[in-house]
């Protein structure tokens, strides 16, 4: 896929739009996450964080579910999260407040190409106690 095209695509999504996939790839049960064919040319993926905790309570591969928008960097794949709360790890709520305040804000908003993470974002991000002061 060119960059022109994954722009393309990247501007027609939104944060929290949901959309219908099919579970195509479950690698590592409880070790990365899954892919899931959202009916586009690039793929999505849910990552390990977003599902529950036990892989037993994950989608199996062939599960046809509503997902959300989570993110799509330039990576070329759509980050996905459970719309159904069977799929979405137990804590979604406190996860979400502690990693992603703005979530409920961003709801609706394109998703940007926020380009590479700094460094800054990188440290925050390896951090338990969120982003450095001042960067929110």
């Amino acid at each position: 896929m060119t960059e022109v095209e994954w722009a393309r695509i990247r501007r027609g999504l939104r944060f929290g739009q949901v959309v219908e996939g099919t579970v195509v790839k479950v690698p590592r049960p409880g070790a990365i996450g899954i892919f899931v064919d959202i009916g586009l040319s690039v793929g999505g993926f849910v990552d390990v964080v977003l599902l529950p905790e036990r892989s037993d309570d994950w989608p199996a591969e062939g599960t046809v579910a509503d997902f959300e928008i989570w993110w799509a960097d330039s990576r070329h794949q759509i980050r996905l999260k459970p719309a159904d709360s069977r799929y979405l790890r137990t804590d979604f709520e406190d996860f979400v407040r502690c990693v992603r305040p703005r979530w409920p804000s961003e709801v609706g908003q394109p998703v940007p190409d926020p380009g590479p993470p700094t460094l800054d974002e990188m440290r925050s991000a390896l951090r338990s106690d969120g982003p450095p002061a001042g960067s929110v």
